[in-house]
């Protein structure tokens, strides 16, 4: 993984990256390649891209890390917590039983047992077994 790039996966009309800050190990974002801000900006062709890239994400995340299950979703606009209000972006967690802690509760913190980098290296090498 290079320092200036936390991309996985790109296409003709997305992309697949780490998210920076992650709530859970594993978690990435897909996004148009086109910078939009309102789904309703999205070409049909883009939006069928946007969920075909989520069938292979969430494939390369199961051969990765073997979640129980994930959450998958949107945040719309500032109000609704999108961090990234001016590029439009679905949001990947894997998510296994019991996996909440205390942390987030008490300390506002969560607790990764993975750096980004290994968790970069770790969903490429998966990317890269199903290309093969």
């Amino acid at each position: 993984m290079s320092s200036d790039s936390l991309k996985l996966y790109e296409d003709e009309f997305t992309m697949l990256i780490m998210n920076k800050f992650p709530y859970n190990n594993g978690h990435v974002l897909i996004a148009p390649r086109k910078h939009i801000s309102d789904i309703s900006l999205l070409m049909a062709d883009e939006g069928v891209a946007l969920f075909a890239t989520l069938q292979k994400a969430t494939g390369w995340l199961k051969a990765a890390y073997e979640p129980h299950g994930f959450n998958v979703g949107m945040n719309l606009g500032r109000v609704a917590g999108a961090g990234l209000p001016d590029h439009l972006h679905i949001h990947i967690v894997p998510r296994w039983s019991g996996d909440a802690n205390f942390m987030p509760v008490v300390g506002g913190v969560k607790v990764m047992s993975e750096s980004l980098e290994a968790g970069w290296e770790r969903i490429r090498a998966a990317i890269g077994k199903s290309e093969n």
